[in-house]
């Protein structure tokens, strides 16, 4: 599995949003994103670094930057777990992991001791020109997103 490196070109993507409508990274020219890659829907460490995003959204907003959740579930169960949890930045749907696989977000992992292919919880801050700012690979979840909201003082 490839790693991306800080200062490269982050890789260009198309997905769908929870209702549907396809998101390019190209949409955000010029402004910061967080992508961030997390294996399910509603699961403890899925759902904890979710509302931690979703916590920090209002200072990730005064800095310009826009959260993106990705895992491989489609969109009814990204609109679920965004209405139990009241998120409010979009999830979008990689069900063939092909944005997962260009981040290296895909691939074998250590699951309960044991090797298992799947999403590897990633995180990428984009800054405003397209270039990855901060690179996070076997991400913990808790805490995850105040990390992110460092990273992203320094981009100012």
């Amino acid at each position: 599995m490839a790693r991306l490196e800080e200062g490269k070109k982050a890789p260009a993507f198309t997905l769908t949003n929870e209702n549907g409508t396809k998101v390019s990274l190209k949409d955000f020219a010029g402004q910061p994103v967080v992508l961030y890659f997390y294996p399910a829907d509603d699961t403890p460490g899925c759902t904890k670094e979710a509302c931690q995003f979703n916590d920090n959204l209002t200072a990730f907003s005064k800095a310009g930057v826009t959260v993106l959740g990705v895992s491989p579930d489609g969109a009814d169960k990204h609109t679920k777990f965004r209405s139990k949890y009241g998120l409010t930045f979009s999830l979008l749907s990689d069900p063939e992991h092909t944005t997962m696989e260009k981040y290296g977000a895909w691939g074998e992992k250590m699951m309960y001791g044991k090797p298992k292919i799947g999403t590897i919880r990633s995180t990428f801050l984009i800054d405003g020109s397209g270039k990855l700012a901060k690179v996070w690979y076997n991400v913990r979840a808790d805490g995850h997103a105040a990390k992110v909201l460092e990273e992203v003082a320094k981009l100012a």
